[in-house]
């Protein structure tokens, strides 16, 4: 059977640098940073004192008052961004099949602020006191069914996790969907709330997060040789996916095609990358096979750049070793030196990045890059954006587990 064409045809994100596809692109052309000292609760005692919050974010654009008190706001940042790319998509509802249409969304940890607080009100009030909504709230995978709801797509639904990876997870598993001809369109990606206490609290006993408290927007600073850590994030990235046939019928705009994804493990340790990077290689290598690409095709590469000691120098590692001498002729850059780290939305969000570099042939900088690591020396372009045409672009993320995933995008091309 013959793999069906599969083309992103809709967008939608929530992230600390703006709540439209617009702003947030801008934003990252000019080198913003959404990072800052944390709002949502004092983080005096804490060693990472600050976060890439959601500052422009109002639940009522898309819920009522009634439905935002009964999602968390990991779910309220799913629906939100994925009503803006059904809107993009330009979908009329009443003429797709909803029968296959089908939701993928990815979440790392999933309703943590809602488990503390239901958690306290146990302790405090006693168990008659949880709310009914407690559950439904919490697990991963009420974002997916809550999209479903909301659009009717009876579809394949469920949610996806592998810590940092989930979103890219997710939007392999939609890709394969469309492509083995389950179902036409696809809502896929990732959501994520968690800076919350406990999540914060746990991130820094496990000296994973930047302690640059007194310069937030120059904690992340991946590839550079003075960082020291990621920085905790929220938000959410929505992808629509589509089958050419169905975005041809409906007269689609098309962003690009994804053409290959891949997926891998380190089996290494809990939260560090193997170090030569034989993990992430191999989800790129695969990625690039699945596409039918040769490596000179690869233009342009979105990095998982956390700004971890350990995981820059492994992703480098991994990356010269897939394209060799080629790797140093193609800018890579790290979307979290500006709006932190996501998380399980990650992924979404910066493989949106990537299909935004395509269509408008700019790259954004990688900021706070201002000594590179010499264990990092490929270009990740330094503090400016750059104009740059490029045909197709690997997109990585790589998750606390050792949870690998790379994403193959390409310039859409109808005779292709």
């Amino acid at each position: 059977m013959q793999a069906v064409r599969t083309v992103i045809t809709g967008m939608g994100v929530i992230t600390p640098l703006g709540s439209s596809l617009n702003d947030f692109w801008q934003a990252l052309l000019k080198g913003e940073c959404g990072i800052d000292r944390v709002t949502r609760f004092d983080p005096s005692e804490f060693a990472s004192q600050i976060a890439a919050e959601i500052k422009d974010f109002d639940g009522t654009r898309f819920l009522d008052k009634k439905e935002i008190r009964r999602m968390d706001l990991s779910e309220q940042y799913a629906i939100g961004a994925s009503q803006m790319a059904i809107d993009d998509a330009g979908f009329d509802l009443s003429k797709i099949d909803l029968n296959r249409a089908g939701v993928v969304i990815g979440s790392g940890i999933g309703g943590i602020s809602t488990f503390e607080k239901q958690h306290q009100i146990l302790l405090e009030s006693g168990p008659g006191r949880v709310s009914p909504f407690f559950i439904p709230m919490m697990i991963i995978d009420m974002c997916a069914g809550l999209v479903a709801i909301r659009f009717g797509f009876k579809g394949p639904n469920y949610a996806t996790v592998s810590a940092c990876s989930s979103s890219s997870h997710a939007l392999l598993d939609a890709f394969k969907i469309i492509q083995r001809g389950d179902a036409d369109i696809m809502i896929a990606g990732g959501a994520e709330s968690t800076i919350t206490p406990t999540s914060l609290a746990g991130f820094c006993s496990a000296r994973a997060l930047s302690t640059r408290n007194d310069e937030p927007k120059k904690s992340s600073r991946p590839f550079d040789k003075d960082r020291d850590g990621f920085v905790i994030g929220e938000g959410s990235g929505i992808v629509i996916m589509e089958s050419l046939e169905s975005a041809r019928a409906r007269g689609a705009r098309i962003y690009a095609e994804i053409i290959g994804a891949a997926m891998s493990c380190d089996a290494h340790h809990m939260t560090a990358p193997i170090p030569d990077g034989s993990g992430a290689m191999m989800a790129m290598a695969n990625a690039i096979k699945d596409a039918g690409l040769k490596l000179e095709d690869i233009g342009y590469i979105n990095s998982h750049g956390t700004a971890t000691i350990l995981g820059d120098p492994a992703e480098t590692k991994a990356i010269k070793a897939v394209l060799g001498e080629y790797a140093y002729r193609i800018p890579i850059n790290s979307t979290k030196s500006m709006i932190g780290h996501l998380l399980g939305a990650g992924g979404a969000v910066e493989f949106i990045t990537a299909v935004l570099s395509l269509r408008d042939r700019k790259v954004h900088p990688t900021i706070n890059l201002d000594e590179p690591d010499p264990e990092c020396d490929l270009d990740y372009v330094p503090h400016k954006a750059r104009d740059w045409d490029f045909d197709a672009f690997l997109s990585n993320s790589f998750g606390f587990g050792g949870h690998n995933v790379t994403l193959v995008g390409r310039k859409f091309n109808e005779q292709q």
